[in-house]
């Protein structure tokens, strides 16, 4: 069985992320979707609602599993039994960082290989923090974000009081 990982903070879940899960899943027989705890950000959104988030907008995918996870990457790996890990590239400031950072996991778990699948065209330039910007000014994020995770982001805004849409 090929199983892939695609890690990440998914705060929130955009439709860029989503077309790389979809992507990833057609390549492995198993994708596990891996919900980043970070000790060092503060996410709108804490990793129990990302998860509730992706299991919601990823349920039409048979071969997708989301699961949180903390720590260095390839050790989530290896408990997980991977082979592949996922990372969606948007522009070449992408790739720098991720090359680096795929050589790194690369020296520390060789077994697992690094896959980058650049963005598709229409998500080029999309980030989960160009979202919550949009949102808490009162943009339309319709167009970034499915449906539920729009209604997700307005009423946590509207919540924090950080903006009323």
């Amino acid at each position: 069985m090929l199983r892939g990982i695609y890690p990440g903070s998914f705060d929130p879940v955009t439709l860029g992320h989503l077309d790389i899960i979809r992507r990833s899943s057609r390549l492995v027989d198993e994708l596990i979707v891996g919900v980043l705890y970070n000790k060092a950000k503060t996410p709108l959104f804490s990793v129990k609602e990302r998860v509730r988030m992706l299991k919601e907008v990823t349920k039409d995918m048979p071969n997708v599993k989301i699961e949180p996870f903390e720590g260095l990457l390839v050790d989530f790996a290896r408990r997980s039994k991977a082979d592949i890990v996922f990372r969606g590239l948007r522009a070449i400031t992408d790739f720098e960082y991720e090359l680096q950072m795929a050589q790194t996991n690369h020296k520390l778990e060789p077994e697992v290989e690094t896959v980058f699948l650049t963005t598709s065209l229409e998500y080029s330039y999309l980030s989960s923090t160009m979202v919550k910007e949009v949102a808490a000014f009162g943009g339309d994020i319709s167009q970034f974000v499915p449906d539920y995770v729009s209604d997700c982001i307005k009423e946590k805004m509207n919540v924090k009081g950080e903006c009323k849409l």
